[in-house]
């Protein structure tokens, strides 16, 4: 094989492999149903700012005690940030309540962010809901 040939076919190669993980991505849409919400109110426990998306996570306490841990998603951090929601507007231990879209397989104690609301009354709106709701 001819050394430009060998470079192109490893580039192509190359490039193709880094096209992949792009395949992978999976849209809120699919997994997420918008038209159905449910809300909690818990205490903030976790928070992974990292790409692909920010997770939040939040222990629930019900009218019994018992805890349940829930886990919410929701874009990522570039995206946010750009949106004027930064990762030091969150605390671990906040009390919040959050209304989230419901996941389309029936899972539980899972949501795609809509709106985090503070005890001091202020509240973050997330995804489409921001774009014609604005930002409190």
């Amino acid at each position: 094989m001819k050394p430009n040939l060998r470079s192109a076919l490893a580039l192509s190669i190359g490039l193709l492999l880094l096209a992949i993980p792009v395949l992978a991505h999976h849209s809120a849409t699919a997994e997420f149903d918008s038209s159905k919400s449910f809300t909690v109110k818990g205490t903030l426990t976790k928070l992974e700012w990292v790409n692909p998306h920010v997770y939040m996570y939040a222990d629930v306490t019900d009218e019994n005690g018992k805890v349940t841990p829930y886990s919410f998603e929701t874009g990522p951090p570039g995206n946010l940030r750009r949106a004027g929601v930064l990762r030091t507007m969150f605390n671990v231990g906040d009390m919040v309540t959050i209304e989230a879209s419901v996941p389309k397989d029936g899972s539980k104690h899972l949501g795609l962010l809509r709106a985090v609301h503070f005890a001091d009354g202020h509240t973050i709106v997330f995804g489409s809901a921001a774009d014609s709701e604005g930002k409190n």
